[in-house]
């Protein structure tokens, strides 16, 4: 049954690629959970297909395998506190969707999964300055993320919420088994108290002067201007972010304590074997591992009114009342609760068949997609958990990590609201323009920066030049000599074979680069694979042809119009939108994977009928640019 559970305004933007006035995103009519976290059956995320979201017909399976593959992929599930910026989204949800719409391309088995962090001191203090209670706030702002993915073409199968009753349980559960296994201490420590709030401040509750650099907004657990992690007792003239009040204390609590460090050897066995992983993935494990005094041991609950309750299984957790699971605890848990709320919302029949190994789970590949701010939690707290519990839980395969996007000769920042953010996005231009230039300048070996002039030169170039032009020129020079529908191909020539050769090594190099999630490398092929097109178009001149050889003009735009199709399939992944409109102007409802590009360019037979797209990109005009450049040169609210 195709998913009906949208309530969808008209389309935001005009087959130009112009803002419709008035215009909307469309809107989940329910999400998966309600304000007070109970389940809704049958709300949904459906991750294929949706013309709305630009989503081409569900391919067939590539000629080229064999065997159906499974793919478990997950992305950092970004926190509740407000509209993500541009860098949160290349960091984490973006890739994962390319890598989720190519394995499903290839006709392989995908489960992609991503929900809310709605836990922990960001949720408190956003709900605080929003004025509503956190639940309120919560299930409000889960609308408004899930509503941005989708604006965003991300195919997710499930949005989930870390609120969730699935979630509760199942870190309720984690911290009982642990704690069985002897990994789980009590500890009493001292920590920083407010007079003035009546409760123990949280690290992110406190703010002040940074002693490393000198930062004056520095945050108790971390600097965001040289990125020391700090203890709140470092810091200088430090102060409460809830009251202002500087007259704080330190007072006795006791708080339960993941022994990590009894795990470190395992963990550093079990990272050894990862000889794939991204360098920069493996790099911060074991700096964490090694470093100073190693492996720590980490606490998992706060003294906070919102979170998962403290329990050992469902029991009560005698000296832990009123206590709260530490967000990073209980929110990568999130990933195997948000397959559990899949099912529950009528999407999917069986989750244990993607994370239990007694279950099925063994012939699954996941992988997990994040900054490098989320490696540590990752690759050693969240493994710790799943291998502590001694329990049949599928490990993580593959870490792809990100460095950071910056913006503009600064940060994207979401606390502090600089940069352009999902939202804004969104207002200026349609999603493909985005996925485009972040995919393609993704900052996998070092930190990338977005300027004006680059997103400017790459979409007017990439976009409009290259891609766009070529279906605009084929399309027309055809409907104008021979009309609607793809000409009588004759036999090829030299200039087509040597076309279709280099085309079948750049497909299988485009591929490797895919399966490999080496994103900008992929992004780069893609554009040869346009450009060759465009330089076959050049030297053929068909318009030029005609006049002395009908015959053969009509076998080169029959091959341009296939190429056409070519384009489309393979572009999927990273311009779903733009994907779509191509195969629905070419009346194409077969978009299997080109198992060979030979059979490929020959699949639109003479006859077939089209019609000429309109423009697929507009290009970027300098004062709109200017503009733009203006508009963002400061921050927003920040949440």
């Amino acid at each position: 049954m195709p998913c009906t559970c949208f309530a969808r305004s008209a389309a935001p933007w005009g087959r130009d690629g112009a803002a419709r006035p008035g215009a909307g995103r469309g809107r989940w009519s329910g999400g998966p959970q309600g304000p007070d976290g109970a389940a809704r059956k049958g709300a949904c995320f459906d991750g294929w297909p949706s013309p709305a979201r630009g989503d081409t017909p569900r391919p067939q399976a590539s000629r080229t395998k064999t065997a159906m593959a499974r793919h478990l992929i997950t992305s950092a599930i970004p926190y509740i506190n407000g509209i993500k910026h541009l860098g949160n989204l290349v960091g984490s949800q973006l890739p994962a969707d390319l890598f989720a719409r190519y394995q499903r391309a290839r006709g392989h088995e995908v489960l992609f999964l991503c929900a809310t962090d709605e836990h922990g001191t960001p949720a408190e203090l956003a709900a605080a300055k929003a004025g509503k209670p956190v639940a309120e706030y919560c299930a409000e702002m889960w609308q408004v993320q899930a509503d941005l993915a989708e604006g965003f073409g991300l195919s997710f199968d499930h949005f989930g919420r870390s609120s969730s009753p699935q979630n509760h349980a199942l870190t309720q559960h984690f911290a009982g088994v642990l704690a069985e296994q002897g990994l789980i201490e009590e500890v009493s420590e001292t920590q920083m108290y407010s007079p003035a709030d009546g409760r123990f401040l949280p690290d992110r509750y406190i703010e002040g002067t940074c002693p490393n650099c000198g930062f004056e907004s520095a945050r108790g657990d971390q600097c965001d201007n040289c990125t020391k992690q700090l203890d709140p007792v470092d810091l200088i003239d430090a102060y409460s972010t809830i009251s202002g009040s500087r007259e704080l204390e330190m007072r006795a609590t006791k708080h339960l304590y993941l022994r990590q460090s009894v795990l470190k050897d395992e963990l550093a066995a079990w990272i050894d074997t990862k000889t794939d992983w991204p360098v920069l993935t493996t790099s911060i494990a074991r700096k964490w591992l090694n470093d100073g005094d190693g492996l720590q041991d980490r606490g998992i609950t706060r003294d906070l009114d919102w979170g998962v309750p403290v329990k050992r299984g469902s029991e009560d957790w005698p000296g832990m009342e009123g206590k709260v699971f530490y967000v990073w605890f209980d929110a990568p848990i999130e990933y195997i609760a948000c397959a559990q709320e899949w099912v529950e919302a009528g999407k999917g029949d069986d989750w244990a068949r993607w994370w239990r190994t007694d279950r099925g789970a063994d012939d699954v590949r996941y992988t997990q997609f994040m900054g490098k701010d989320n490696v540590p939690f990752h690759t050693l707290s969240f493994p710790a958990t799943i291998l502590g519990s001694r329990e049949p839980w599928k490990l993580v395969d593959y870490i792809k990590s990100f460095n950071y996007l910056n913006y503009d000769g600064g940060q994207f920042s979401t606390s502090r609201g600089r940069g352009v953010f999902m939202d804004q996005a969104l207002e200026i231009l349609p999603a493909d323009y985005w996925r485009w230039w972040l995919l393609s300048h993704a900052p996998e070996s070092a930190d990338a920066e977005f300027t004006w002039e680059n997103f400017q030169a790459s979409v007017n170039k990439d976009l409009a030049d290259v891609l766009g032009n070529f279906v605009s020129r084929v399309t027309k020079f055809c409907n104008a000599k021979f009309g609607p529908q793809v000409p009588e191909a004759g036999a090829h020539g030299p200039d087509e074979a040597a076309l279709i050769e280099e085309l079948e090594g750049r497909v299988r190099a485009y591929e490797r680069h895919m399966d490999a999630i080496e994103v900008r490398k992929a992004a780069a092929e893609l554009r040869a694979i346009w450009v060759t097109g465009n330089e076959y178009l050049q030297k053929a001149a068909p318009w030029t042809v005609i006049k002395t050889d009908e015959a053969r003009a009509k076998a080169q735009i029959a091959l341009g119009l296939n190429l056409i199709r070519l384009y489309a399939i393979l572009s999927a992944p990273f311009v779903p939108n733009a994907s779509a409109r191509m195969l629905e102007a070419l009346g194409v409802s077969d978009a299997a994977w080109p198992g060979d590009v030979a059979g490929a360019l020959t699949a639109l037979p003479a006859g077939h009928g089209f019609e000429v797209p309109e423009v697929l990109f507009a290009k970027i005009a300098d004062a709109s640019r200017a503009e733009w450049q203006k508009r963002f040169a400061g921050t927003r609210d920040a949440a």
